[in-house]
């Protein structure tokens, strides 16, 4: 049995006090892999942003919003477990400043100097140790070729490839591609049954190898 930590969900980074940048992540694959996780045996932490999604109950589950309270919490609870699925879509990019009052209409454009966040899962890959990393990429172009760099760069074991067609849907498609550049598996169908075919290649190559 493993103590597996996954990040999941969007996390929003505030424009001002009523409005945030953030994305369409949903938090089903996320909570599709707590749940197969779970089923296979293992021990679930969940570090989540803002969703809609009910995770189940036997997991572990720590909230937060922005980008940076992502990486703090994850990194705390990363410490205690065997390995990180982070399938959680980050915002990457935060206002350099954030208005202390709401925005005011004027009639003319309204420019925001943007500032990348963390990396999360090359952060804690890069702290790793021991442990395994699983991450996610969702590419638009070039897609396997800028999966296995991102594979690289963060210093995972595997990375599962998906597109856009993933964010807020029932379904999933994805590669999972080892660090060779293998692609260890193509799976489609509902989120669960992604999901569960994920954690079975985790188990075998990571966890029980």
């Amino acid at each position: 049995m493993a103590r597996v930590l996954i990040t999941s969900g969007p996390t929003r980074q505030y424009i001002d006090p009523v409005r945030y940048l953030t994305n369409a992540s949903s938090g089903r694959m996320g909570c599709s892999l707590a749940e197969a996780a779970l089923a296979a045996g293992h021990e679930v932490v969940i570090v989540s942003g803002p969703v809609t999604v009910t995770y189940p109950s036997e997991a572990t589950i720590k909230w937060v919003t922005t980008t940076e309270e992502m990486l703090e919490v994850a990194r705390e609870q990363f410490a205690t477990c065997d390995g990180l699925i982070g399938v959680a879509a980050p915002c990457d990019y935060r206002p350099e400043f954030v208005q202390g009052q709401k925005i005011s209409k004027t009639g003319q454009p309204l420019v925001l100097e943007l500032i990348e966040t963390p990396d999360i899962v090359a952060t804690l890959g890069a702290e790793k140790g021991s442990r395994w990393v699983v991450g996610f990429a969702l590419e638009t172009e070039d897609r396997r070729f800028r999966a296995l760099v991102k594979l690289e760069k963060k210093s995972c074991n595997l990375m599962v490839l998906n597109g856009p067609e993933a964010m807020n849907s029932d379904d999933n498609q994805v590669e999972v591609l080892a660090k060779d550049g293998t692609v260890v598996a193509s799976l489609s169908g509902s989120k669960p049954e992604v999901a569960t075919r994920i954690m079975e290649i985790v188990g075998n190559q990571l966890i029980y190898a």
